[in-house]
């Protein structure tokens, strides 16, 4: 690439990038790509000039590759352009939305470089990295002793029983299957450790912390609840999570926003109640558990009961006389109990009486700073929650105000044909170091994918038995044309329940339905030849079905977000409903409609029918634009027997045996 260079060693930072991408990494047989390459220029370049890119990364780029490479030359030659967050050993944090692609960095990223680099003399010694996660994901060695102590010689299901056991070797609860939530709260180490507890700086936990505090580890590696947990602690002048860092990257960072809305509010439920009530009683207050219990068994039933509606839980909190009452009871309660209980237990049993309170005088209150929202939990009880109305202010003032460089990367960062609803969402409106680039995506879409968007489709009311009968006639037609090997994406679970009893017995190719969370029922659908998966939620993204697993993949709908009590607050924020539609309705359509597609070509050889259920989309509809402009340029076809004829083209003989 051609670039202006500030000094020599600028120059030798690039050319050493080149050379690793051009030379050692082809070497090794990893496959590289000329996007990959520009877009680790454009990441190398925010990191020593201080910036904060925006780096939308399409399929198949290999953005962890270019950052990691970035930050390697970054450490190295950061001393010499005279930036201040660059000239130490402190370390890069690396934040995801994901425990895989966390353990992937660690695991099998971080390693192959460093051996890389080691090999070609770039670097002296190995790169050391470390995930750093939250208490609750870890054991408390005290905890988990009472725990098995309270259960021996009872009755309980012997997948959880082992589970529990298997704690005694295994401190990091992510890595044991079949633990109970229960458990899982029960055993992990407390927010406030016990002065007096025996354990404090032996347990495995000190252990681990002290691990992760060495300085030789240059990467931490972390979810977005613990970057921003660690930004809460600084503001308030706590003791930081992390070791301080030079540079941040966040990848999957089109997730930040919504963790921050989770981290930054309050909440609680029933389940909450519960735990406190079962450390009361480890503390021998038994009275005040069974006061506990009983009063807010009552509260939340009452506000459950004032909320519901026909189709179910009102997601709105509204103050009705009844809610008042017991809310006001709740709070009082809570305080009595907080006074009476004053050296009889642990100070941190008593800190969570006070968080219970804070949240009950909030919903007392007005909700000026916060939207005051339900949520429905597993017991069909409640979870009172309060978000604030100024999340992108706090990114703002906890992280990009500190100065450091960062990365925000993913595939769906662009909206449209810009980084407006990113830059809002993030806080990053009036930050004057953002540059933004965009690594479009080396496959070949005109190619391999036909854009199906069918004009033929009869208006229906929306949600009725006609609307699921007429689609489930155009999936029929759909899947036999592509001969099975289909994902169909819904955003209703409702909707694609109807379509599949429909379906069911009537087409001849395995189905399966995934609900929430159904990792093994999509383990399944990749085992099987020719199968046809419904599917909703999560599966919209993060989900990889490479080769010919999915040829056709079906969207039902436009991907609009359900409304909601924190959209109706940024509703308000806006001139006009024309302008909330604008900027934030339909670019947020615009990038969940990107992760969608996202699941159709998967490698460089796949061939695949994208197809849009939805007469918004279609040639003349109110979104085709809007449609067209948030995917790649493909073939298009209006008709069925153009994806026939695609398909024949497409697949060998063997793919239909």
């Amino acid at each position: 690439m051609e670039m202006n260079y500030r000094n020599q060693y600028q120059r030798k930072a690039y050319q050493e990038l080149d050379l690793v991408f051009l030379k050692l990494l082809p070497q090794a047989g990893l496959s590289v790509r000329k996007e990959q390459i520009k877009l680790s220029h454009q990441m190398l370049e925010a990191l020593l000039e201080g910036k904060i890119a925006l780096c939308d990364a399409g399929v198949g780029i290999g953005k962890t590759y270019a950052y990691l490479v970035a930050c390697v030359l970054m450490r190295k030659y950061a001393g010499t352009m005279g930036n201040r967050w660059l000239c130490d050993k402190r370390p890069v944090v690396i934040s995801t939305s994901s425990i895989a692609l966390q353990e992937a960095i660690i695991q099998e990223y971080i390693p192959f470089l460093s051996e890389i680099f080691q090999e070609a003399g770039l670097i002296s010694s190995p790169l050391k990295a470390v995930v750093r996660k939250g208490k609750e994901h870890f054991v408390c060695d005290s905890r988990l002793e009472t725990r098995i102590e309270a259960i021996r010689g009872k009755v309980k299901n012997e997948a959880q029983k082992k589970a529990l056991f298997s704690l005694k070797h295994i401190y990091d609860m992510d890595e044991v299957p079949n633990l109970s939530p229960f458990d899982r709260r029960l055993v992990s180490v407390p927010k406030f450790c016990p002065r007096e507890c025996p354990g404090k700086t032996s347990c495995r936990y000190q252990v681990y912390l002290k691990q992760a505090r060495d300085t030789d580890n240059f990467f931490q590696i972390c979810n977005h609840n613990y970057l921003l947990a660690d930004s809460y602690h600084r503001e308030k002048g706590y003791k930081p999570l992390l070791a301080d860092y030079r540079a941040l990257i966040v990848d999957e960072a089109h997730k930040l926003p919504e963790t921050a809305r989770q981290m930054y509010g309050k909440s609680l439920c029933y389940e909450d109640i519960l735990e406190i009530c079962y450390f009361l009683e480890r503390e021998y207050q038994g009275e005040a558990a069974k006061q506990l219990r009983g009063i807010f068994q009552n509260l939340f039933y009452v506000i459950s009961e004032n909320h519901m509606t026909e189709h179910g839980l009102a997601t709105a909190f509204h103050m009705t006389e009844e809610c008042s009452l017991v809310i006001e009871e709740g709070k009082n309660t809570l305080e009595s109990l907080e006074k009476k209980l004053r050296g009889l237990v642990p100070g941190w049993i008593r800190n969570q009486l006070e968080e219970a309170m804070e949240i009950l005088s909030i919903f007392s209150g007005n909700g000026k700073h916060d939207i005051l929202h339900l949520e429905k939990e597993r017991e069909k009880l409640p979870k009172l929650c309060a978000t604030s109305r100024k999340i992108p202010d706090l990114l703002s003032e906890m992280l990009w105000s500190r100065g450091f460089p960062a990365i925000l990367t993913s595939g769906t960062l662009k909206a449209g044909k810009g980084f407006s609803r990113t830059r809002q969402e993030n806080g990053l409106e009036k930050e004057s170091r953002v540059m933004e680039y965009v690594a479009e995506s080396p496959f070949a879409y005109e190619k391999n994918c036909l854009l199906y968007l069918p004009q033929t489709l009869k208006r229906t009311r929306h949600g009725s038995q006609e609307e699921a009968a007429v689609l489930a006639e155009h999936i029929q037609r759909l899947i036999c044309s592509t001969y099975g090997h289909t994902l169909v994406l819904f955003t209703s679970y409702s909707l694609m329940g109807n379509v599949y009893q429909i379906l069911r017995d009537n087409l001849p190719f395995p189905m399966i339905e995934v609900w929430r969370n159904a990792q093994e029922e999509i383990m399944r659908f990749k085992t099987l030849e020719n199968a046809v998966l419904f599917a909703a939620g999560s599966c919209w993204e993060g989900v990889d079905f490479p080769g010919d697993m999915v040829s056709s993949l079906i969207i039902v709908r436009l991907p609009f977000a359900v409304p909601d009590p924190l959209r109706e607050a940024e509703r308000e924020q806006y001139d006009s409903l024309e302008d909330y539609i604008h900027d934030s309705i339909v670019p947020d359509m615009q990038k969940r409609l990107r992760q969608g597609f996202g699941r159709a070509l998967r490698t460089e050889c796949d061939t695949c029918v994208v197809s849009i259920l939805d007469r918004r989309a279609a040639a003349g509809g109110r979104y085709h634009e809007e449609v067209l402009c948030a995917l790649p340029v493909c073939q298009m076809a209006e008709t069925m027997e153009d994806v026939e004829d695609f398909i024949r083209r497409q697949k060998p003989e063997e793919y239909y045996m």
